[in-house]
């Protein structure tokens, strides 16, 4: 199988060896390079923490990049949020959808193996640009897509539109509470559950009236106090008996 652009060599195992788990091997690498760092992270630990022989390993991988890449890998492919997943939750009411959308994005991203895995692609990605977008391509990209979907289905929006308010709803929602995580400020619980509600609240409706929509509501409310005073006075030279005052 190819990790980030072909960078992982998979060997045959030799004949009459002992099956060896490289699933276990992936789950203690990541462990490592979790705790320790990249740099600071020896083949030599690996191994151990693996209980295999580092030939067996270079059989494998070819090298601790290959290997980092590899485990990187497996573990995205396992945490991401499949798309049939949020399809899932819609209904009627899309306020109601969109906070469902959000909060099943905030729990996996809030989720231990999120957090890890937001601080080492964080950590890593300045060195290894491709990490980020494998990152971007198995999970970002089709969770945008998605979102850009249901705004285009449910409000009409045009592509261009759906596509920067998807990326608005990601990091208004998701965003915020994961990047404050990220940096040892861990909100609880009932504080991420009132983000989630306020920015989808704020993001279908907003924080102030549109100019235009405030311009059409103030010159509407003028034509209205306009008739009813007309009205009024219409009523009072009605009642007074002045010669010309014209029925309601």
């Amino acid at each position: 199988m190819d990790h980030f652009g072909d960078e992982t060599t998979t060997a045959a195992r030799r004949p009459g060896r002992p099956s060896l788990s490289n699933e276990e091997l992936l789950d203690k690498a990541l462990d490592l390079f979790l705790e320790m760092g990249f740099e600071r992270t020896s083949m030599d630990a690996i191994t151990a923490a693996a209980g295999m022989a580092k030939r067996t390993v270079y059989m494998r991988y070819e090298d601790k990049t290959a290997l980092f890449k590899a485990a990187l890998e497996r573990a995205i492919n396992e945490w991401i949020v499949p798309v049939e997943r949020l399809r899932a939750v819609e209904m009627k009411d899309l306020e109601t959808t969109l906070l469902c959308v959000g909060q099943i994005l905030l729990t996996n991203i809030m989720s231990p193996a999120g957090l890890r895995l937001l601080r080492i692609t964080n950590a890593e990605s300045g060195r290894m640009p491709e990490i980020g977008a494998y990152t971007n391509e198995k999970g970002t990209a089709p969770t945008l897509a998605y979102l850009a979907d249901l705004l285009r289905r449910r409000l009409g929006l045009q592509e261009a539109a759906s596509n920067e308010a998807a990326l608005a709803f990601l990091h208004m929602v998701v965003g915020g509470p994961a990047t404050v995580t990220a940096w040892g400020a861990v909100p609880d619980k009932a504080a991420i559950d009132q983000h989630a509600r306020y920015c989808v609240h704020l993001f279908l409706h907003g924080l102030i009236p549109r100019m235009e929509d405030a311009d059409s509501q103030h010159s509407e409310n003028k034509m209205l106090r306009t008739l009813l005073v007309d009205k009024m006075l219409e009523v009072a030279a009605l009642k007074q008996g002045k010669p010309g005052a014209q029925g309601i």
